[in-house]
């Protein structure tokens, strides 16, 4: 795979991943979730499926390499973007792939586009909660900077509610200073990633 940067010619620019040499294969858009970039999230899908696909990373908005001049901030506002990097990248069809906050961007990508998007894979996003879903306790937090602390873990503290919500069954006991490394290196890690 290759890195490229495409500019729209608005005010905003998508970085992408890319395959060096496209085929006749099945385009397919695997689309990452909020505080990752696209390789961070979906290194380890690009073995097993480029045999199969012609893959395509993007960075959403404000992550990676891509950014925009433009005020939008939705994950409508980031279907469009992808959309448009397909259109300027040549591909009219394609699968695609989302997690969490990159499962509501692909549910809008199927939404507005649904003769381009064939196939549809949300993971982990809650497109179908409702507000009493939130309020039967299915996540329980009193507002959005609340939930963003939570789903973006800055502390040892958030990222033990994040594992609470998580996993079936949570750890009962992990150090703090362990979940507070873990914090550390992941932002590192990140940052050291190509992207």
């Amino acid at each position: 795979m290759k890195s490229k940067l495409v500019e729209f010619g608005d005010g905003t620019t998508m970085h992408c991943w890319v395959p060096k040499k496209p085929t006749n294969k099945p385009a397919l858009i695997f689309i990452h979730g909020l505080g990752a970039n696209a390789m961070w999230q979906w290194r380890f899908q690009i073995q097993p499926f480029r045999g199969h696909f012609n893959l395509y990373i993007p960075d959403l908005i404000f992550f990676g390499k891509s950014f925009t001049t433009r005020p939008e901030r939705t994950e409508l506002f980031q279907a469009q973007c992808v959309m448009k990097l397909m259109e300027k990248l040549g591909v009219i069809k394609f699968h695609v792939v989302g997690l969490s906050y990159g499962g509501f961007v692909a549910y809008q990508l199927a939404h507005l586009y649904p003769d381009a998007a064939q196939k549809v894979v949300l993971i982990a996003a809650g497109v179908c909660v409702e507000e009493k879903d939130i309020r039967e306790g299915l996540f329980k937090v009193s507002d959005l900077a609340t939930a963003i602390n939570i789903l973006l873990p800055q502390t040892a503290a958030n990222m033990k509610k994040l594992m609470e919500s998580s996993f079936v069954r949570a750890p009962k006991v992990v150090p703090s200073c362990l979940l507070q490394d873990f914090i550390v290196v992941s932002l590192i890690i990140s940052s050291l990633l190509p992207c």
